[in-house]
């Protein structure tokens, strides 16, 4: 015999009715105007959800000797579409992101010899002002690489006489020695030279932050010995006319 309080009321017709099954609940929540999906993937979801408990309009005729497609391998193709088109979204914002921060570099031609003394001693300053700041600067040195006072002459077609050091941002010249003293007083050039991005200055275990290293193919001497022509030595097309080249540990790539 149950006590009269483990006797349990048996369910009745109307309550069976008033409490919708799961999937019952599940078609209706995606039926409601609340759950309104405006990307065309989720408006398929949304179909596949409501397949199975609303009328589903007259299916389209199709070839013969084809079968039709299951809801399972419609989801995986549209998965395998959106998959594909995100890789393709990333291909092309790739190159604008190089672009961008190519454009944030800050560049400083200078020169390390001793030759005269003012020059030497600007070119020592604001490479410790920018140094100081933590900017990553690519250094660009006139006396390890005579190809870079072309370069500078070509930045600035419009000087008559250039004198060093230079300093680029973005492409953009900002000014000399008196300039960046200028700016750094005023606490405008953190603001410049913030979008370049920060790094830790320390010495080179390779180059010792002379930024150059000897050429790996000519060891130093810019020439190679060649089979073509007959044999014989050819100028070493890998590094400059002093046979180094950037090191490759603490030089940013030349663009």
């Amino acid at each position: 015999m149950w006590l009269p309080w483990v006797k349990t009321r048996p369910s009745s017709p109307s309550s069976a009715a008033a409490s919708p099954s799961p999937s019952t609940a599940l078609a209706a929540a995606a039926a409601s105007p609340r759950l309104s999906f405006s990307s065309p993937s989720l408006k398929d979801l949304q179909a596949l959800l409501l397949s199975d408990h609303s009328p589903s309009p007259t299916p389209p005729q199709l070839p013969p000797n084809t079968a039709p497609c299951s809801p399972s391998v419609r989801v995986f193709h549209r998965v395998r579409v959106a998959a594909s088109a995100l890789r393709a979204l990333r291909t092309l914002h790739a190159p604008h992101a190089a672009a961008a921060e190519a454009d944030r570099r800050v560049v400083l031609y200078f020169t390390s010899l001793h030759v005269v003394r003012s020059t030497y001693e600007d070119c020592r300053a604001v490479r410790a002002i920018l140094r100081g700041l933590r900017a990553s600067v690519d250094e660009r040195d006139l006396a390890m690489d005579p190809r870079y006072l072309q370069e500078l002459g070509a930045l600035l077609p419009r000087a008559r006489g250039v004198t060093l050091p230079q300093v680029f941002v973005g492409g953009r010249h900002l000014g000399g020695a008196e300039e960046v003293r200028r700016l750094h007083e005023s606490g405008e050039l953190r603001r410049v030279v913030a979008g370049a991005g920060a790094t830790a200055f320390a010495a080179c275990s390779r180059c010792g932050g002379e930024r150059y290293v000897l050429c790996g193919s000519c060891n130093g001497s810019h020439k190679r010995y060649s089979l073509k022509g007959g044999g014989g030595f050819r100028t070493c097309a890998g590094c400059n006319e002093n046979g180094l080249v950037r090191c490759p540990d603490c030089s940013p790539p030349a663009v």
